[in-house]
């Protein structure tokens, strides 16, 4: 071999492995029966990415929460438009988007960046709004769901912060379901036991 061609083989070689050790140091092997990593103890996503052969889980951190809500929504495609109308990687409805002066909905379905900040802000004020149902529900079991914070943020995404509060002021007797048929209780279940203290309860939240 060239030496030349050798020192850029030997170079690819230490950044792919260099790869691999960074994959490695934020993704944990995981058996299928277990929720926890045995040797750290930190709760894992069952939200599989695959690296060659091996399946890895992700930490159930704001970040996982957020691409599940999005692979729920959309399947995380930034430029996809439903049949009723809502918008992005996270289905956003105009009014919602009117209320962080967003107007041009083809300028916001091609900005993966607007999107994101767009989610995190809604999430700051859904926090806002529910802060006292929160603190007053997490931990509680309604219709044999655990409530968790993380579910609560989900559900508001659902079906509004509004319809969330009367839904847990019930005791879950107030339901609400979309055009789809999703559900509160739905995302309740689906998208508990996330960590999403990062989120701060913003009633002012901006993009």
């Amino acid at each position: 071999m060239h030496p030349q061609n050798r020192k850029i083989y030997f170079i690819k070689n230490k950044i792919l492995l260099f790869s691999v050790v960074l994959l490695f140091i934020n993704a944990t092997p995981i058996d299928k029966n277990v929720s926890k990593s045995e040797t750290t103890g930190i709760t894992l996503l069952k939200f599989p990415k695959t690296i060659g052969n091996e399946i890895f889980y992700l930490k159930r951190d704001f970040v996982a929460f957020k691409e599940a809500v999005a692979f729920k929504e959309s399947q995380g495609k930034y430029a996809t438009v439903n049949t009723l109308g809502y918008l992005g990687k996270y289905q956003f409805g105009r009014t919602t988007l009117h209320r962080f002066n967003i107007y041009n909905t083809e300028e916001f379905l091609a900005n993966p960046e607007l999107q994101e900040k767009a989610f995190v802000a809604l999430c700051k004020v859904n926090k806002w709004i529910l802060r006292k149902d929160i603190k007053r529900s997490v931990g509680k079991t309604m219709n044999g769901i655990k409530i968790t914070e993380s579910g609560i943020l989900a559900a508001a995404h659902l079906s509004g912060a509004g319809n969330v509060k009367k839904f847990l002021r019930s005791n879950g007797t107030e339901r609400f379901s979309d055009a789809y048929g999703a559900s509160i209780q739905s995302y309740l279940k689906k998208f508990a036991n996330y960590n999403v203290s990062n989120i701060e309860a913003d009633k002012h939240a901006k993009v």
